[in-house]
């Protein structure tokens, strides 16, 4: 396992108009957290999955952890649906500016 700190992984941040995600690719497996856009203030977390060969390595983190940065750069908020965000947002009180 490693002790990778959360936003040491390369992730890629993909957008259409009503939807986005955040990808991390390792060794051939990859994890995302995708969400939808609701207007120009708010992103809805639907769905984060790591494969189980990234599982442990807090990529999961990671990738909630830049939607949150690039919440807070953006003005716009995030309402986590996903059961995994919505307990990484219950762990991390920095977070809450950004929680709706």
């Amino acid at each position: 396992m490693s002790g990778k700190p959360e936003n040491s992984y390369a992730i890629e941040h993909e957008v259409s108009d009503t939807k986005g995600r955040y990808v991390v690719e390792l060794n051939g497996a990859k994890a995302e957290m995708t969400y939808s856009k609701a207007g120009e203030s708010m992103i809805i977390i639907d769905s984060t999955e790591v494969p189980d060969a990234m599982r442990g390595q807090k990529v999961g983190v990671a990738l909630v952890s830049q939607a949150v940065e690039d919440a807070r750069s953006s003005g716009k908020k995030i309402m986590p649906l996903c059961p995994f965000a919505k307990s990484q947002f219950a762990r991390h009180s920095e977070w809450r500016d950004v929680l709706l």
